[in-house]
């Protein structure tokens, strides 16, 4: 399974703070992207969100047919953005087209209170595809009245009835994806890829009763379809041109099939024309054949993301949300970085795992560090920055796996400034500065660790189904908290030394366990609300981890609560012991995901991962008034705009920096506006 990490703008140092997922996030990837020292990256800040720009530096000395191919691929990825806006709730392309139109025919008072927050809630359904937050799940409230809301709809002429109207103001489908199972897994959450009616054990008896022709290589069963009840009986709506999605899909198509004429070589022009077969017919087999020759594929400049691909939307595992990244190799850092590929089967023969859990042969690792030149879907504006494909247990397995880290992403985030959390929370001196000192090349080996050797790490046992079968809702922050165990164990090894990554390995593992306790523990919880759960499955593995070696490392004197001058701070006290922790944890989750352990699995998280320390939660919150940085970050896309001769051919394209994010928002309603409100 891969992690997608979203780096916040809360960072709790003065350097990027990490975390494997979608929080505080590792970059990946030692050393930076070079671009313009003048460029202005801040474009807006509203509620908690502060939205940024990213440069594609090199863009200039790739030639006219690469650039062809990477603006190809970026339209295609667009021409799907309407599916995850769909997907995250039915009826968000009907609100989205209301508050667009109001937003550009309102010619009253634009000054008043209101307004503003009308401005603000468009914005925050903007960033997050959708009314419900795009890390919390939770849905947006808006801070104007019913009755303001009518006037402007009255004013502009805009229709908006029904559901669609009343979700906004009233407490219906409160949660996009919901893991607690009392409130019912589907029926708590507002994800559109359940039909009415529907249960988590309909779900489960439904795909149980699919097999694969090859039981070893099982399909994808659910990744890109819906699944409805039609006459009493379930059925599938499968996303494919034709069938749901299909005319948003026909686009994609469309500038695919001009990217496959443009292919750098063959295996490349291969992998797309199998991508293209997938959108056409929704056939599994075939998406299992594109990802093996898009995995193999590793010649050329130019790389992309394309599909339905993550699950993590999915309150059960099954559904694809729509995403698409396209990456233009750096190839100074992917060399720098070539050795964790070159040496993956050391860590994995090294690893605390039980000997029947090791893999005999970690094949077809590949990790670079790549320039995104566009994104769309599930990845933007709040955009991963760090990605390992394909999910599929058995094609990593037996052809190996694309690790990439998007550097010029990551170097957006170094340069957006930074909050000055790490001194309020940590607990001494010496933390702060081994922090300032090795905190940004922690994280980044972190995430390097996490995608190239974590996720690769490990095997089921023989007869073991798909994880999503057998750990269900636990899935996906057991197998993040998995990786993030990994990297942890090795970020203090000496071999990080052997191979000429880092001067200091135990000053480098020191900076990383504090960093790690101390968001896992306190600083995460300033994106919760007062008296919140965690239910987003990278922060629940944060937790987990850090709660679970807390506990066990107190007992032992290896890590102590302290409280001074009023404030909680967590002081480790022996890093090594720490370390065989972080390898005692390791050691059981590879064997609760290699045996399918399901009770085991819930156990771990609900008792370290859910609840959440009241009082230090209250504590942390009212620490962080004083700072005034909005906790979550995204970014506008540059637009890449062809010159035409004459005959329509393109002659160059030119990289242009949007001036705003309602811009860059409006414009991409008016152009990829394809999909029915209704689907």
């Amino acid at each position: 399974m891969k992690i997608k990490l979203y780096l916040l703008l809360f960072l709790f140092s003065t350097v990027l703070l990490s975390c494997a997922d979608a929080g505080v996030e590792n970059p990946a990837a030692v050393g930076e992207v070079a671009a313009s020292d003048d460029f202005d990256y801040q474009v807006d800040e509203f509620a908690d969100v502060k939205v940024l720009r990213y440069q594609i530096p090199g863009w200039e000395d790739l030639s006219l047919k690469e650039q062809k191919l990477v603006y190809y691929l970026v339209e295609a990825g667009l021409a799907g953005r309407d599916i995850i806006w769909d997907q995250n709730y039915k009826h968000n392309l009907k609100i989205r087209e209301a508050l667009e139109n109001i937003y550009t025919n309102y010619e009253g008072d634009k000054s008043s209170e209101d307004w503003k927050n009308f401005e603000t809630y468009l914005k925050r359904v903007w960033f997050s595809n959708g009314i419900h937050h795009h890390y919390s799940m939770d849905k947006l409230k808006p801070v104007f009245s019913k009755t303001y809301f009518d006037s402007l709809l009255a004013e502009t002429g805009t229709e908006l009835t029904g559901d669609a109207y009343e979700v906004i103001f009233n407490d219906k489908d409160m949660k996009k994806v919901n893991l607690d199972e009392s409130k019912g897994l589907i029926e708590g959450s507002a994800v559109n890829f359940y039909g009415e009616g529907i249960t988590a054990k309909d779900v489960e008896q439904f795909y149980a009763n699919k097999k694969s022709p090859d039981p070893n290589r099982p399909f994808a069963f659910g990744l890109n379809s819906k699944l409805v009840k039609e006459n009493g009986q379930l059925v599938e709506k499968v996303y494919k041109s034709g069938g749901m999605y299909g005319a948003a899909i026909d686009k994609i198509i469309f500038w695919l099939e001009k990217a496959q004429g443009v292919a750098e070589n063959q295996k490349q022009a291969d992998a797309l024309g199998l991508l293209i077969e997938y959108y056409k017919s929704g056939d599994l087999k075939t998406w299992d054949d594109y990802n093996i020759a898009w995995v193999e594929a590793t010649e050329g400049n130019i790389d992309y993301i394309n599909s339905f691909i993550e699950v993590y939307n999915d309150p059960l595992g099954y559904t694809g949300s729509y995403e698409n990244i396209v990456q233009i190799k750096d190839f100074d850092m992917s060399e720098k970085m070539s050795v964790l590929e070159k040496n993956v089967q050391w860590f994995e023969d090294n690893a605390p795992l039980m000997e029947e859990h090791k893999k005999d042969s970690v094949v077809g690792v590949t990790y670079k560090t790549v320039i995104v030149a566009g994104e769309s879907g599930d990845a933007s504006p709040a955009t991963p920055i760090g990605v390992n494909l394909p999910n599929s247990n058995w094609i990593r397995k037996e052809h190996g796996s694309k690790s990439v880290s998007l550097g010029n992403i990551i170097e957006a985030y170094n340069n957006a400034g930074s909050t000055g959390r790490l001194e309020e929370f940590a607990h001494d001196e010496e933390e702060v500065a081994l922090e300032k000192e090795y905190g940004e090349l922690a994280d980044k080996l972190h995430t390097a660790l996490h995608e190239v050797v974590g996720h690769a790490s490990g095997q089921l046992n023989p007869g073991v189904g798909e994880t999503k079968e057998t750990l269900k809702s636990y899935a996906s922050t057991l197998e993040e908290g998995r990786a993030d165990l990994v990297g942890l164990y090795y970020l203090m090894d000496p071999k990080l030394e052997e191979l000429g990554l880092v001067d200091d390995h135990e000053k480098l593992g020191k900076a990383a366990y504090d960093g790690y306790i101390r968001n896992g523990l306190m600083t995460q919880l300033i994106r919760l609300e007062p008296g919140a759960d965690i239910e987003e499955a990278h922060m629940r593995n944060r937790q987990w981890v850090s709660a679970w070696v807390f506990e066990k490392g107190r007992e032992k004197g290896i890590i102590e609560k302290v409280s001074k001058d009023g404030k909680t701070y967590f002081n480790i006290t022996d890093y090594s012991a720490l370390r065989e922790l972080f390898g005692e944890l390791l050691r059981e989750t590879q064997r609760i995901k290699s045996e399918g352990d399901y009770q085991a699995a819930k156990d771990l998280v609900e008792n370290y991962g859910v609840k959440v320390d009241q009082e230090i939660h209250g504590e942390v919150l009212e620490r962080n008034k004083q700072f005034k940085s909005a906790p979550y970050s995204g970014f506008v896309n540059p637009v890449l705009v062809p010159e035409m001769d004459a005959n329509g051919e393109i002659t160059a394209i030119k990289v242009v920096q949007p001036t705003s994010f309602e811009e860059q928002m409006l414009d991409y309603s008016e152009k990829y506006d394809v999909l029915p409100l209704e689907n």
